[in-house]
């Protein structure tokens, strides 16, 4: 049984000192949403604690769907690197932005390209993506395609940068012709296909600032090609969706941030891990959800289910 591990939206503390130059943009609003409400929402602790319980879990993978950063500071991507390198090697953890790592438009080099060695294909260089239009810029190199075990990890990239008061996101033409053609070769080869993106791509009630502007053409891939599992974050809270695919429901799960303390009005930290095993005409994925106890300190198990995807 292959064990995936899946956590979402860290918004790493601290956030570092700001320059005014920097906060003259939209950075300015997510400032001071972190200095008003969210530092009492995303604790550092707690994170290094989901950090130390996962270490323990020791799973064979794992993968993170964005908004590591809270508003997009080069320091913050230096601090999630350090952060990402502390957990583990980027051959062991999978990486995904989100809209808050694309707050404002960066340099490659001060940006995303911090985390590059997560975001890279087997074999592929960490190299800066080529823009191919506005909703498609900075997601060139995207999807990625990393093999482990029996399981093909997509990533994709939703994360662009929007207007103040937007945390839309966009796959764009490109990046969804790409994952179909790789989808369906992936299928062919027999692999258990796990896509990756921050956007939720269902049609779960997000509000029209939040969502994924093209996920109809996500649930179009899906339709045509299929895949086995769809994980992502950005709403803070589980999800356990359904989408149609061609021979059956594709399973997509959502957790809450991986640093959300107890008490607010979104679960407090979550993750998950996927155990994936081949059972004759079917892939059965074990989940485990664990969670941050009632003390707030250590994480718990939560809960266990298993869900059958037609092979």
């Amino acid at each position: 049984m292959f064990q995936l591990a899946h956590f979402s939206d860290p918004h790493i503390a601290p956030l570092p000192k700001a320059r005014p130059s920097q906060l003259a943009n939209k950075r300015f609003l997510g400032w001071l949403s972190w200095k008003r409400r969210r530092r009492r929402v995303h604790r550092r602790e707690i994170l290094d604690a989901l950090a130390a319980d996962l270490r323990a879990q020791a799973p064979d993978h794992v993968v993170v769907t964005g908004d590591i950063t809270n508003i997009a500071l080069p320091e913050e991507f230096r601090q999630a690197s350090a952060w990402l390198g502390a957990l583990g090697a980027a051959d062991w953890i999978s990486v995904v932005p989100g809209n808050h790592d694309a707050y404002v438009a960066l340099p490659w080099a001060q940006g995303l390209g911090a985390w590059a060695d997560y975001m890279s294909g087997d074999g592929a260089p960490a190299a800066p993506p080529a823009a191919e239009g506005a909703a498609e810029a900075g997601q060139g190199a995207f999807p990625f395609l990393r093999r482990r075990g029996p399981l093909a990890i997509v990533g994709l990239s939703t994360a662009l940068p929007t207007p103040p008061g937007s945390a839309a996101g966009a796959l764009g033409s490109g990046q969804l012709e790409r994952l179909a053609a790789s989808l369906d070769a992936l299928g062919r080869e027999g692999l258990f296909r796990c896509v990756l993106l921050h956007h939720p791509p269902q049609d779960n009630g997000i509000s029209r600032r939040k969502r994924l502007i093209d996920a109809e053409g996500f649930r179009a891939v899906l339709r045509e090609v299929g895949a086995e599992l769809v994980l992502h974050g950005h709403d803070h809270s589980f999800n356990d969706a359904r989408l149609p695919g061609p021979r059956g429901p594709v399973p997509v799960f959502g957790v809450p941030s991986a640093s959300a303390s107890l008490g607010q009005r979104r679960p407090g930290a979550h993750y998950q891990i996927y155990g994936i095993e081949r059972a004759e005409a079917a892939w059965r994925i074990q989940v485990l959800t664990r969670g941050l106890g009632p003390d707030g300190a250590g994480f718990v198990e939560a809960a266990r289910r298993s869900v059958e995807v037609t092979a």
